[in-house]
Order: C-alpha cells, then sequence, then structure tokens
C-alpha cells in the first residue's frame, strides 16, 4: 500500500482536493491531509470547512511516495509561501519521488520552484505562463517524469484515477474505474 501526502491551505480548492484522496482511498492507498496553517482545520476557497490529518510540523514524509498540491485560490499562493513544503518539493524532486499538482499549483508552486523544467505539463488555462520551463499540454492529466499535473477541478477524477495507476498499477485503475461507473 502506497501513501500520499495531500498539503492543504486556506483557499484551497476542496472539489480538486477531496476527489483525488477519495479515489486513492477507495483503491486503499494511505493519505493524509497535510495542513501548512498550523491548525487543524483549515477554510477552503468556497468556505468548507476541512480537518487535516496531521499538520506539517509533525507528520512524517520519508515514506511518502506522492506529495500532492491542489489548486485554488489563494490556497495555492498559500502553498508556495509555504517555506518548508517548498524544501520538501525540491528534496522530493531531487529524489526522483512523485509530485502531483493540480490547477494553479503546477505553475504558481511547481513552475515557479523550477521543478518542470524539460517537462511537459498542464494546468488551468491562465496559468501557462507560471509553468518555466515545462512545454505546455492542454491535456486533462499529464505524467511526465516523476511529475503528474492536471488542468483543474473537471479532471479531479481523472488525477485520482492516475495516481491510483501509478501507485497500484493500470490493473487497479481500471478497476476503480469501473467500480465508480467513471466515463461509461
Amino acid at each position: 500500500m502506497g501513501k500520499v501526502s495531500a498539503f492543504i491551505a486556506d483557499g484551497m480548492e476542496e472539489v480538486e482536493c477531496l476527489s483525488v484522496v477519495d479515489m486513492l482511498r477507495r483503491a486503499d492507498i494511505n493519505v493524509e491531509l497535510v495542513s501548512i496553517s498550523g491548525n487543524a482545520w483549515i477554510t477552503s476557497s468556497r468556505n468548507v470547512k476541512v480537518g487535516s490529518d496531521v499538520k506539517f510540523e509533525d507528520a512524517d514524509f520519508s515514506d511518502s511516495d506522492i506529495l500532492f498540491l491542489p489548486g485554488g485560490m489563494p490556497g495555492t499562493k498559500n502553498l508556495y509561501e509555504y517555506k518548508p513544503l517548498c524544501d520538501l518539493l525540491k528534496k522530493q524532486n531531487e529524489n526522483g519521488k512523485r509530485i502531483a499538482a493540480i490547477c494553479a499549483a503546477p505553475g504558481l508552486v511547481l513552475g515557479q520552484l523550477g521543478l518542470l523544467k524539460g517537462h511537459k505539463a498542464t494546468c488551468h488555462p491562465g496559468f501557462e505562463g507560471y509553468l518555466e520551463g515545462a512545454e505546455y499540454t492542454s491535456d486533462g492529466v499529464v505524467t511526465d517524469g516523476n511529475i503528474t499535473t492536471s488542468r483543474g477541478v473537471g479532471f479531479a477524477i481523472d488525477l485520482g484515477l492516475e495516481l491510483v495507476g501509478l501507485i497500484n498499477g493500470g490493473d487497479a485503475k481500471e478497476d476503480l474505474r469501473n467500480k465508480i461507473q467513471y466515463r461509461f
């Protein structure tokens, strides 16, 4: 069973985060919602209160297969402005371990940190200019090397399924897709 650390901040897009988390948990993948705010609860971009499993400062990321960043504003800016998370993302990338981001996060976080150089990537329309060094594609979900990016809320289930496939394999991804009756 894999482990995904999903980072939450005030102003995150709740559907992008929780749809991905739901898909992963349905596939029996351990997911920790990690608050970067210093509080156990955050308020999403649509004023939904979301509780974390652990605060960043109390978390252990050594066994995280994937670090996942949801989008939303100002949540994405809050993620980028949190230096311990940025340092963790750089280390994860240096070690060739997986990182996933959706909506504005591919550009505003990964792009600005220089983690997309030489990768194909996608993001929410309007944030392409932040994909520094990446080859932009308008695909809904893109995995290139250790980086997976997605366009936005309409592709959150697709992103969740992609991450299930990356951790548990293609058969697990297809099994889950069939169980949830996705795109029949």
